[in-house]
This record gives structure tokens, sequence and C-alpha cells, in this order.
């Protein structure tokens, strides 16, 4: 259950201490966890996450406790929680990925790709967590940049992209979801029509948040092409001038 959850046991036990988890069922030395428990595990991180404190989701799961998870109650967990990816992952066995990147299948790039998640293990097989990500790699690669460098940069875009996406998550918890999530913790849950109007809103933040990255990296790429060119025309003999 730990491990589904992203916790260590540790943190799983120190829940449970503090009544934020329900009881396992026991049978003899055995405790049985469910999906209600790990969709619990999943509510505490997110609210932890949007900046509650232990002891105001504690209060929180106090005053909903009547068998329901808080996220039903709270009626925001499909609304904010539903993936923003429509990646489509890859399955390929070890000759497959060879065939897309040769000799540039080492064990220090494969370990680079496990550790970014691009790639994961199943069975006998890999899986590439994204189509477009793997073509782009692949593309690169081609076009002769080792995939050492790729995936060095593929590091960096993640540190960049994680800041965008707190950037934006940041706007829907400050000025959608203050009020909401307060009113939650005192024991005040969202009606119906509070929920879907969050929804909504959510669901519009999708394709705009998409739209702007798309326009500040497209227009950001043009500045910085133009840029280049211009230090490289400079360099060519006869333009030193004016």
């Amino acid at each position: 259950m730990a491990a589904e959850a992203g916790i260590t046991v540790r943190t799983l036990r120190f829940y449970r201490e503090r009544k934020l988890l329900p009881a396992p069922r026991r049978e003899g030395r055995i405790a049985w966890y469910n999906e209600h428990h790990l969709a619990r595990l999943r509510t505490i991180g997110a609210l932890l996450d949007r900046g509650h404190t232990l002891g105001g989701i504690a209060e929180l799961l106090t005053a909903f406790e009547n068998g329901r998870d808080v996220g039903e109650l709270l009626g925001l967990e499909n609304a904010i929680g539903a993936t923003w990816s429509d990646e489509t992952p890859v399955r390929l066995t070890p000759e497959a990925l060879a065939d897309y990147f040769a000799d540039h299948v080492t064990a220090e790039n494969l370990a680079a790709a496990l550790d970014l998640g691009y790639l994961t293990v199943d069975g006998d097989e890999l899986v590439h967590v994204s189509r477009r990500l793997l073509d782009a790699s692949s593309m690169l690669v081609d076009r002769g940049i080792p995939l050492a460098a790729v995936l060095a940069a593929a590091r960096a875009v993640r540190t960049h992209t994680d800041a965008l996406a707190e950037l934006f998550t940041s706007l829907v918890r400050t000025h959608v979801l203050t009020d909401v999530l307060a009113r939650a913790a005192a024991g005040e849950p969202p009606g119906a029509e509070e929920t879907a109007e969050i929804a909504a809103t959510v669901e519009r933040l999708r394709p705009l948040a998409k739209g702007v990255v798309d326009a500040e990296l497209s227009m950001a790429m043009d500045r910085r092409i133009r840029a280049e060119l211009d230090a490289w025309l400079k360099e060519l003999p006869g333009q030193h001038g004016g």
C-alpha cells in the first residue's frame, strides 16, 4: 500500500497513528488494505500539496468521518485530479528499442531513461511513457545528437515544465480553490453547483495552459534562432563592418 501510494511504510504508520487513515481489515497477523485506503492516502497527499497541515487534514477527515472518502465529499477529485496528458505508451522489446537508437542503447542511457520515468520494465518488455517523446528523441538522435545529450536536455526540460505546472496550479489554488478548501476544512463541503463551476474552470485551464506554453516557447525559439543566426552572420568574413 505504501509503495502504491508513493510514500514510505513509516509515513503510512504515522498516518494510521494520527487517525488519518482507517485501520486495515485484520486476518490474524495480516493487514488488508483496499482502494478506499489508497484513495484516502492520495487525497491526503493532494491536500498536503495544496498547503494544508496534517492537523487541518485530520480535522477535515474527522468532520466527514462517515465512511465516505474525503475526496468524494469535497467533490473535487474528478475535477482537479484527472490526467492532463494524453500520451500513448509504447511497448518495446530490447530489439525494438535498439531499432530506434542503435548503439546509443547503453547501460548508462537506459539507467537515465529509467530514472526520468521515460522507460519502465514490464516482464521481458520495456514501456516508453510517450509515443511523442519516443519519436522526438529518436529524431534528435538521427540528426546527430547523442542520446545522452538528449536525456540530459530532457531532465532540464522536466525541471522547467515542473516549474510551469507549479505556476498554473498555484493560480488555481490561490484564486479558485482557496475559499473552497478553507470552508471544507471547517466542515462545509462545496455544493453541487459550486463543484460544477470549479470543474468547468479547471477544464478550461487545460487548453489555456498548453496554449500559453506553446505560444511562449514558439516565440522564444524564434528569438533564440534569430540571435544565433545574427551571431553566426557576424562571424562570416566581410561582416564585421556595419
